[in-house]
């Protein structure tokens, strides 16, 4: 699965998923802008890829400020004209009973989960629109799917985006823009490790695999999406939980 010539955006893409994800295209020929709020982790994905002769640049942008989120577009498009590839991957909740979410928290949640997506895609749009083609892969959560105690306003983000890749896939269509979106379970990030231990020992017995994904994993699932092989796939959700969770 080749993109030679392709000019990618992940963002999160400094760490967890979004690491394993920039380093994969990279290795598989893409031009790769690793979007990050953390510059300093940014940078060690870049050193990291020179070492495999892999070309990968950086540019900062905050997605819980949609200011930021505009300029990172802006200054993408300034360099490459336009992106073929988007991968919203930033993600960020901590685990916390609904009733003890704070509003400064829930909206935090909502905007980098989101909002952030949501302006950032709108902005890169234009020039993908008129050159008729282009892919987007948003990755979601299968806590958006069937939810999960203790990360209410993270599912109902994440929710949002599953409705938010179908609506637009349904737009773009017509601009021959595919749409599709991948839901991890969980999986071994450092956002998993901010999980209590209890909750990831309940994590581990209800996966069938008895085993926490790899981002590696998910990367798999998103250069599918990514490559010519999806070409008639759009507004499509795939799971990738190691068999926890069924429902459609």
């Amino acid at each position: 699965m080749k993109l030679d010539g392709k000019t990618a955006l992940i963002t999160g893409g400094a760490s967890g998923i979004g690491r394993a994800i920039v380093l994969s295209f990279a290795r598989h020929g893409a031009r790769v802008i690793c979007a990050d709020i953390n510059q300093e982790k940014a940078a060690e994905v870049t050193k990291e890829a020179e070492s495999g002769n892999y070309a990968i640049e950086s540019v900062a942008v905050d997605l819980a400020d949609p200011k930021s989120a505009r300029r990172c577009a802006e200054e993408v498009i300034s360099r490459y004209a336009r992106v073929d590839l988007l991968v919203n991957a930033a993600g960020w909740g901590d685990a916390q009973n609904f009733m003890d979410n704070g509003s400064d928290y829930m909206e935090r949640v909502i905007a980098i989960n989101l909002g952030g997506l949501i302006h950032l895609t709108q902005a890169l749009l234009p020039p993908m629109i008129e050159a008729r083609s282009g892919k987007i892969v948003n990755i979601s959560s299968d806590a958006g799917r069937v939810g999960s105690s203790g990360e209410t306003v993270y599912a109902a983000a994440k929710g949002g985006v599953i409705a938010f890749t179908k609506s637009l896939a349904r737009e773009l269509a017509r601009y021959a823009i595919n749409v599709n979106c991948v839901c991890p379970g969980p999986t071994d990030t450092p956002m998993l490790a901010t999980r209590p231990e209890k909750l990831r020992d309940a994590f581990l017995k209800a996966i069938p695999f008895h085993r926490f994904a790899r981002p590696e994993e998910i990367a798999d699932a998103v250069l599918f999406f990514a490559s010519s092989r999806s070409d008639y796939i759009t507004g499509q959700v795939l799971s990738v939980s190691g068999g926890l969770t069924f429902a459609g």
